[in-house]
């Protein structure tokens, strides 16, 4: 992904800088309105329930979030479609669309582990234009637009200088289905683990893309993503100078799940070693009977 693809995607949705500032903030505004409605329910929960994947869970918390999030963006923004993670589609959606994750790292919120956001990102034709993600227990905000730039709060951000993975502190996660298949970057984590300064498993896609966004973590890999996990720290990372793109480095896909996001200067030694791993064995792990399966 190179660095004007937000922007491209913003000139084809026929977007001025008026409109990106408007839509920007209305990102942000909507995203803290998601992100107090969490911390009005954080410790205080009445329901968790499972959504049919092992440690898939939904909480009242993300159904007030999400409630609360759609109905403001109906109010500021009603030509605008939405994808929102717990109500599912609304509108065309290969125009201009919301994607909405009321809460992005339930299951932290749920035991009571403050690293959760409210991430809100606007797509064009699946092309991540712009976003805010809402950090609300640390009461911070990231955000920003092409022509812009992006933001933690009000403060300009950019991603780290970092050249060399050897000096890089690097972020992951897996994905809901890693309990049944081989492709479940437990062997990349270990690759990576073992060439840089640590990876870091934050258990929220969000956050992980806003903390590279902000040149807190200097890059970040994960597989089995919804739109709504990528679209706005996606956007974030670009805008504030990093570099997005498939494993293979090719051109970012938001609808295959897969994304690596990082300080420009890692980018090709990321690609190189990503391509060199393979699956461990199952029983590495204590699963016998998982098999692999393409994503």
């Amino acid at each position: 992904m190179t660095s004007n693809l937000c922007a491209q995607a913003a000139e084809q949705a026929g977007l001025n800088q008026a409109a990106l500032r408007h839509l920007a903030d209305v990102a942000r505004e909507v995203a803290e309105l998601g992100g107090a409605e969490l911390m009005r329910h954080y410790g205080r929960l009445s329901s968790i329930e499972n959504k049919g994947r092992i440690g898939d869970l939904v909480t009242n918390a993300d159904l007030a979030a999400e409630a609360r999030v759609l109905e403001a963006l109906r109010e500021r923004t009603p030509e605008i479609a939405v994808l929102a993670e717990e109500s599912g589609a609304r509108g065309e959606q290969d125009g201009l669309r919301w994607c909405v994750d009321p809460l992005d790292g339930t299951t932290n919120f749920a035991h009571g582990y403050p690293f959760f956001a409210t991430s809100i990102g606007l797509t064009w034709q699946q092309q991540p234009v712009l976003g805010a993600i809402a950090v609300p227990f640390l009461n911070e905000t990231f955000w920003g637009a092409p022509g812009l730039g992006s933001f933690l709060n009000t403060s300009p951000m950019q991603v780290s200088s970092c050249n060399h993975l050897a000096d890089a502190l690097l972020v992951t996660g897996f994905a809901y289905d890693r309990h049944t298949r081989l492709d479940n970057n437990y062997a990349e984590f270990c690759w990576f683990t073992h060439r840089t300064r640590g990876v870091r498993r934050g258990g929220a896609a969000a956050v992980d893309l806003a903390f590279v966004a902000a040149g807190r973590l200097d890059g970040y890999w994960e597989r089995g993503l919804a739109p709504w996990d990528l679209a706005a720290g996606v956007a974030l990372v670009e805008i504030a100078g990093g570099q997005v793109s498939d494993y293979r480095g090719e051109r970012f896909d938001i609808g295959s799940g897969r994304v690596l996001a990082c300080a420009p200067g890692l980018h090709q030694a990321m690609v190189d070693e990503l391509n060199q791993v393979e699956p461990l064995s199952g029983a590495c792990f204590g699963a016998p009977g998982i098999t692999a399966v393409g994503s």
